[in-house]
């Protein structure tokens, strides 16, 4: 899979880029990076990317001009705008955007893009989450890392990919590895218990109480509690 960031700060990424999974994936030819510097299409000398708004108010907006330039030689990828006002990121988008060939992401500044780019030069337009960050580059390196991860290939054991949090509407169930013991906190028996029956019974009804406790807005309908142990026993 090809990724194409457009970004005022390349240099951002050169280190997120080379280290972990995202690193090993592309060392591997899983997936390819390519940084396009906002800036060098600026306009006049001084490489000028932003201006006033129209009508006034505080800060500086992005010109069309530049991403446009940017953008056009990318039309045949799938073009992304991270911005503050776009629809929320799930991980539904993120299974989706890994099926692709090749996706672009670019990168919000100062006090937003011309709405001409989110109009007609992108596909469509994302938010990391309910907040405002100085820019996309934090968002556009969670996206890489979420979809590399789902490129076939990049993580050792896929089986971790299916039972995951967000998987089935569900949010993962509780995680523990040795000492059994360690300062009085106890592993929960089933879990030592080696009937892998009960264990995975076990393991969904934490998924579902988990859920239902913490994100109730996951549950379609609620799957119940027909277990025969409490979620937080052993």
């Amino acid at each position: 899979m090809r990724i194409v960031v457009v970004t005022l700060f390349p240099e951002f990424f050169d280190s997120p880029l080379a280290g972990s999974l995202v690193g090993k994936a592309r060392d591997g030819g899983h997936l390819t990076v390519d940084l396009v510097d906002l800036r060098r299409l600026g306009k006049g000398v001084h490489r000028q990317v932003d201006d006033a708004p129209f009508g006034g108010g505080p800060g500086m907006v992005l010109m069309v001009e530049p991403l446009a330039a940017a953008l056009d030689p990318l039309a045949g990828t799938h073009r992304v705008l991270l911005s503050a006002a776009g629809d929320r990121l799930t991980q539904a988008t993120l299974d989706r955007w890994s099926a692709l060939a090749a996706l672009t992401l670019v990168c919000g500044r100062y006090e937003g893009v011309d709405q001409r780019v989110a109009d007609h030069l992108v596909d469509e337009e994302v938010s990391l989450g309910d907040y405002v960050l100085l820019g996309g580059e934090v968002a556009a390196l969670a996206i890489i890392e979420g979809v590399a991860r789902l490129l076939p290939g990049v993580v050792g054991n896929p089986g971790s990919l299916a039972s995951e949090s967000y998987r089935h509407g569900l949010l993962e169930e509780p995680q523990y590895t040795r000492p059994a013991e360690f300062r009085g906190w106890a592993v929960p028996q089933v879990l030592l218990s080696g009937d892998h029956a009960r264990i995975e019974a076990w393991r969904r009804q934490q998924r579902v109480a988990r859920t239902r406790q913490r994100r109730p807005d996951l549950l379609a309908s609620d799957p119940g509690d027909d277990f025969p142990w409490p979620p937080a026993g052993g």
